[in-house]
Formats: structure tokens, C-alpha cells, sequence
């Protein structure tokens, strides 16, 4: 009996598992300082923080106008869709990385960012880095490993 249904549990656990790996590294940005992150999909829920312009964040589902998300901290909430830009970002995730003027460990270094300032990421490259662009307009590369929102 237990096999039984072991076997006609498995093809919807496995489904269900690509489907959750799909939107897993779908990632947006906070599009405007003081976007309101709420415990439900309803803008009548309980108001669990505000957030900063630009903070990456992991979408996990999707429901009508609203998505659930998982900021850097691993903090799961629900969003207005229109809160978040197709823009995406990368927060240093490391007290100190460094930024290179090329995707190589040997690359002159241009500078330290240390952890939490924010990128906007230009690309995500396949070789273990990401270019990213400061505020201040330096442009870069920086470990993958080393921020989060990729």
C-alpha cells in the first residue's frame, strides 16, 4: 500500500519541484525606496518591513498582483508585483570583496566593496564572475560566490 502511493505521489513531487526550481533563480529588484513587503498576497495584511530602492530580492511565486519573495536574508514575504523592476541588482554578500577590471583573479584590482553595498549587475557571466556597475559609475567584476541576487 505504502509503495502504492508512494508511486503516484512521486511524478507530482517531482513536477512540483521543477516547477519550484524554475521561478527559484528568477530575481528583480526593489524598485522604489519604501516599498512595503506584507505576510500575505493583500495590501490589508500585516506589514512585515519596508525596503530600500534597488535591494535584490528571489522570486518564488507568483499569485495575480502579488509575488512571494526571499530577500538576502532568507526573510520570505509577499510583494506588489509593481514594487519590483525588471532592473536587477546584487548586494555584497561577504565582509569585503573585491572588484576587478576583468573577470580574473589576477586582474588589477580596482576596489573593495564591502558587504552590503549594492550593484546593479550589467552581466552575469558563466566563468564564476559577475560586472556589475558602482553607483559612482566604476564598472567591474566581482566573484560570484562573493554577492547575492544572481
Amino acid at each position: 500500500m505504502h509503495q502504492q502511493l508512494f508511486n503516484n505521489l512521486l511524478p507530482v513531487v517531482l513536477l512540483s519541484s521543477v516547477v519550484l526550481q524554475a521561478h527559484a533563480l528568477e530575481f528583480r529588484s526593489v524598485a522604489a525606496h519604501g516599498s512595503v513587503f506584507y505576510d500575505s498576497p493583500s495590501a490589508q495584511a500585516k506589514k512585515l518591513f519596508v525596503a530600500s530602492r534597488g535591494m535584490p530580492v528571489e522570486i518564488l511565486v507568483e499569485q495575480a498582483d502579488w509575488l512571494r519573495v526571499r530577500d538576502q536574508s532568507g526573510a520570505l514575504a509577499w510583494v506588489e508585483k509593481k514594487s519590483l523592476a525588471n532592473k536587477r541588482n546584487v548586494v555584497v554578500s561577504v565582509s569585503k570583496a573585491e572588484v576587478r577590471t576583468a573577470a580574473d583573479a589576477k586582474a588589477a584590482l580596482l576596489f573593495f566593496a564591502e558587504k552590503g553595498v549594492l550593484f546593479d549587475l550589467l552581466e552575469a557571466g558563466k566563468t564564476g564572475w559577475v560586472k556589475v556597475k558602482h553607483r559612482d559609475g566604476a564598472i567591474g567584476y566581482i566573484r560570484v560566490e562573493e554577492v547575492w541576487g544572481v
